[in-house]
């Protein structure tokens, strides 16, 4: 029984400095700019929220591109509403630095364009298909990582 309270003694300060490891957003906010934060929190707060083609509203549901588009506008930031578009928004970024607020694009099939929000922490927000809701997902997943073939950082 003395054991249990000792072990918890030794574990405890290990386990508080691995909480700061993880988040969905461990990269300085000085960093961030507070537009790109801002679109993360609304992406955020949206998700569950239902697919629908078209969609770029929380009463109508999200395609991927809208999904950006809404969290963008919520933040003051115009940004193009459609997906190929918005492969050429803002100024293309290096694949291993990404930033909060950075958006992610696929390319799905030959002709079939996807985009997602960076979050952090190798994770990204998007309105994945029909019949799916608005997620989190690893970038470092192999279907999605052999698909990424952009990253565009959006200027506030």
């Amino acid at each position: 029984m003395k054991r249990f309270p000792i072990a918890l003694i030794c574990i405890l300060p290990i386990l508080s400095l691995l909480a700061g490891c993880g988040g969905f957003n461990n990269v300085p906010p000085g960093d961030v700019s507070p537009q790109a934060q801002g679109a993360v929190r609304a992406a955020y707060s949206q998700m569950g929220k239902p697919y629908r083609i078209g969609g770029a509203s929380p009463r109508q549901g999200f395609d991927c591109s809208g999904l950006i588009y809404w969290a963008y506008g919520k933040n003051g930031v115009k940004v193009p509403r459609i997906t190929k578009d918005q492969l050429r928004a803002g100024h293309g970024v290096s694949k291993d630095a990404p930033l909060p607020g950075d958006i992610v694009v696929f390319r799905i099939g030959r002709r079939t364009l996807h985009t997602g929000l960076y979050a952090g922490g190798n994770a990204f927000i998007h309105a994945p298909r029909k019949g799916s809701k608005v997620r989190m997902e690893s970038l470092s997943s192999p279907y999605w990582s052999d698909k990424l073939i952009s990253i565009r950082r959006i200027s506030g």
